[in-house]
């Protein structure tokens, strides 16, 4: 007779189980593109935009806990519980969708990462973008799983670099609160025109496949742990790690957002430098007005932030199109168990680099991309809402009623924000 093993379940997550999903997630939304975004932001409008980060806080932390709620309840990521309760005419193109501009983002990202090595040590831009695009393939098929996690948690840190060009070039504390606090809203088309990207960046459909993906990852991971539908007794202390981990992930990628808005703002704005494409025109324009020293720093950000983007968007490219065509996935898995799972990984990450090779405008690709992750967020996050609104799908963890109607909040919104784009496409 075996003697049952006990596990203990905490009252409070330790600090490294907070550090997980959420964080990794959070982090990899201030990728190069983001970086641009916000910091066309700052240059084009100061400080007057900030305000936008803390809406999206709380709508951003909503529909990233309930998916990361669906893949822990579940055992299930994203497009696997969309497969099992949704007919595949609406499925795939929504994964279709979310795979180009994925690979597009991708793209822009090794260009920009590339772009920012140069600008600190010069040589050939298209070697460096194979050379990373290489680089983060071979780290994503063949470190194993519980490693690789702990190199992006690792490369969160890179983020800082913003905190640090912030207190270097200095900024007006108390415009920066009441900016805050007291939105200022204009119906200027170049204004609503940024005020989407904000919106379109921050809260963007890879994010939401990553994270429930990377929810089942760990539990595979653990051998004590189950999906929360089967072992009900665990839901406690994972509700509550959950949480903490969103909350926290979320909070770092608005707060590392502010302080490049800020930076550009304190910089860029204040000397009349507005238009601002890519993330390494923002280092490069900070040269001649904010030193040496906040340039180099502002690069390096650029090519940490890029290390832990791409392979989230590669693999959030991969949960999706996997789980949606029925595939063994997961980090977790050996190579030879999941071919098909890694091999979406590479062939997204390679065209993402060929793409640079390419005559195509990487600022208009981008401007695609955004307007494809436009389209497909909206109907994901309602079909995200409906299933984990079911008992059917969720049994006694279906979303509460807070979290349920913030959660159809972020979705309005998110739909005003695609609304808002076409309307700006022709001004």
């Amino acid at each position: 007779m075996t003697t049952p093993v006990h596990v203990e379940q905490r009252a409070w997550p330790r600090l490294r189980d907070v550090m997980g999903p959420g964080l990794i997630t959070g982090a990899s939304d201030d990728d190069p593109s983001g970086i641009a975004t916000y910091s066309q932001a700052g240059a084009q409008f100061g400080y007057a935009v900030t305000w936008t980060l803390v809406l999206t806080y709380p709508l951003m932390c909503a529909i990233q806990l309930i998916s990361a709620h669906v893949g822990r309840v579940t055992g299930r990521g994203l497009a696997g519980n969309l497969r099992r309760h949704h007919p595949a005419w609406l499925l795939h193109p929504l994964v279709g969708m979310l795979v180009i501009a994925n690979t597009i983002n991708l793209g822009a990202d090794l260009g920009a990462m590339a772009a920012a090595l140069h600008l600190l040590i010069a040589g050939p831009t298209a070697l460096y973008v194979v050379a990373f695009a290489f680089v983060t393939v071979v780290a994503e098929v063949f470190v194993r799983y519980d490693r690789y996690a702990s190199i992006l948690r690792w490369l969160t840190l890179s983020l800082f670099a913003y905190v640090g060009t912030v207190f270097v070039v200095g900024v007006p504390w108390w415009s920066v609160a009441k900016s805050l606090v007291l939105p200022h809203i204009s119906l200027d088309g170049g204004y609503l025109t940024v005020i989407v990207a904000v919106f379109g960046t921050t809260i963007s459909p890879y994010l939401f496949f990553w994270q429930a993906g990377e929810e089942v990852e760990n539990e595979k991971e653990d051998p004590a742990a189950k999906p929360l539908i089967r072992a009900p007794e665990q839901a406690p202390a994972e509700m509550a790690r959950m949480q903490i981990d969103t909350l926290v992930g979320m909070g770092f990628s608005n707060l590392i957002a502010l302080f490049i808005m800020l930076t550009t703002a304190a910089t860029l704005h204040a000397h009349g430098v507005t238009d601002i494409q890519t993330s390494s025109q923002a280092a490069e324009a900070l040269r001649p007005i904010a030193g040496r020293f906040a340039f180099t720093v502002f690069a390096l950000g650029v090519i940490g932030t890029g290390l832990l983007a791409v392979p989230v968007l590669a693999g959030s490219a991969a949960y999706a199109v996997g789980e949606a065509l029925g595939w063994r996935v997961g980090l977790t898995k050996r190579p030879g168990r999941a071919r098909a799972f890694y091999g979406v990984i590479a062939l997204a990450t390679l065209v993402g680099a060929a793409l640079n090779l390419t005559p195509l405008d990487p600022i208009k690709a981008l401007f695609w991309s955004a307007v494809i992750n436009g389209v497909a967020a909206v109907p994901i996050m309602v079909m995200i809402m409906l299933m984990a609104s079911r008992p059917k799908v969720m049994g006694p963890f279906a979303l509460g009623p807070v979290l349920k109607a913030v959660g159809w909040l972020a979705t309005a919104v998110m739909g005003l924000a695609a609304i808002g784009m076409f309307a700006t496409l022709g001004g």
